[in-house]
């Protein structure tokens, strides 16, 4: 049996549905990570002396189903706003001309628990236009993953089945893409031949990536002819005005539910990009980046406080719609870690220090705050190798970590 051959068996295997009882009752685990680029304002954030924190009181209703860290940060992971795209890799570095990212968090799940569903994962943002801040999924060739920007396409692509001629036309780019693969897996193997060591070294990056592709192709062969879920919830249209950040990320929220609650993917990251536009939030007037170089003027904090505000309640209601889905013995958001973070400390110092992290659900004992060292931070990669653990997976580093993250169980 040839390579291809085996390969196109083997997606058909993974894409069997699971059988039987147990599968009813023991749901999936599933990682969302939500990035809010422009961070959260710490002198709201970050509890005070009495256990006082305004932003933390807007989620009082779900205090139970999550945990705040303070005194969290990626060690090395400087350049400002350039350390979005660091937030789930904690590559150290990022503004430098050198600088190479590496796997995220997302995508090292994606590859263990994404097999079984018709998306390893899904990468969406809510933002005007491309901005560098849209991505926080990066592949194991370091290559940023691009998003969904359209809630329309997003539900066409998890809901709507294609016609006759679409999948006929999707299986003729699947097959042809292999070809080329094939061809260039050949060209690769006799350029290794003559290659020094440094250029081995960039064809196996290369290589990599292809193979990653290569992966990604068989999957969508597998589950071409499978018919989509079907959901109660109407097609929806794309909302044109950016400045709608709320009920745009509130629409995005809905649809990545959905896919998680349907079993099409178990793995999603959205980065809600705010840069560049003036939110319909009651008392704003002002762009949000601009705000956030506020210089501590009183009439600009009290503007990008109701925008925070405003993104907070709106996670408030997505925690909530999650708890209200039941499955198994549990929630959806039992069975979901949530991440909400920054990679900001403070967006008017562009510091990347102290960063403002919540992550919900997903089994952890929560409802109450994690506070570490403010001057000499705590790897926040330690949380992240905390969370593939309660993912099931054997993973004792990730990145810059140091260990798990001391004070965090899981039930």
């Amino acid at each position: 049996m040839n390579r291809r051959r085996f390969l196109r068996a083997s997606g058909a295997l993974l894409g069997l549905p699971a059988l039987g009882h147990a599968a009813e009752l023991k749901a999936p685990r599933r990682l969302l990570a939500i990035h809010v680029p422009l961070g959260m304002m710490p002198q709201f954030y970050e509890p005070g002396a009495d256990g006082h924190s305004p932003y933390l009181h807007l989620l009082a209703k779900q205090r139970q189903h999550f945990t705040s860290f303070s005194g969290l940060s990626h060690p090395g992971v400087d350049g400002n706003h350039h350390a979005g795209q660091c937030f789930l890799t904690g590559a150290v570095h990022p503004g430098q001309p050198s600088f190479r990212n590496s796997i995220s968090l997302d995508q090292w799940v994606a590859e263990r628990i994404g097999l079984d569903t018709r998306f390893s994962s899904l990468q969406l943002s809510v933002s005007k236009g491309d901005h560098y801040g849209d991505g926080i999924a990066i592949s194991r060739s370091a290559v940023m993953l691009p998003t969904e920007k359209s809630p329309a396409n997003l539900y066409r692509r998890l809901f709507v089945p294609g016609s006759a001629e679409e999948k006929a036309a999707a299986l003729r780019r699947i097959q042809a893409g292999g070809s080329v693969l094939d061809l260039l897996l050949g060209k690769i193997k006799t350029l290794e031949k003559s290659s020094d060591a440094q250029d081995k070294a960039r064809l196996d990056q290369y290589f990599q990536s292809l193979r990653e592709l290569e992966g990604r192709l068989q999957g969508n062969l597998a589950w071409e002819n499978r018919p989509k879920p079907k959901v109660n919830y109407a097609a929806p249209k794309d909302i044109a005005d950016a400045n709608e950040v709320i009920a745009r990320s509130q629409l995005m929220f809905d649809l990545l539910r959905l896919a998680l609650q349907t079993d099409s993917t178990r793995v999603v990251t959205l980065s809600l990009c705010t840069f560049s536009v003036v939110p319909h939030v009651p008392g704003v007037k002002s762009e949000t980046h601009s705000l956030t170089h506020h210089g501590n003027e009183p009439e600009k904090i009290a503007e990008l406080r109701r925008i925070e505000e405003a993104q907070l309640l709106a996670f408030g209601r997505l925690l909530e719609d999650f708890a209200a889905v039941r499955e198994g013995a549990g929630s959806l958001l039992d069975h979901t870690q949530i991440l909400y973070g920054s990679c900001l400390g403070n967006a008017n110092s562009h510091s990347n220090q102290n960063l403002p992290i919540l992550l919900a659900g997903g089994g952890f004992r929560h409802g109450q705050h994690l506070k570490f060292d403010a001057a000499n931070n705590t790897p926040l990669a330690n949380l992240y190798v905390s969370m593939l653990q309660g993912l099931g997976l054997e993973a004792d580093r990730f990145a810059s970590s140091s260990g798990t993250l001391r004070g965090l169980s899981h039930t």
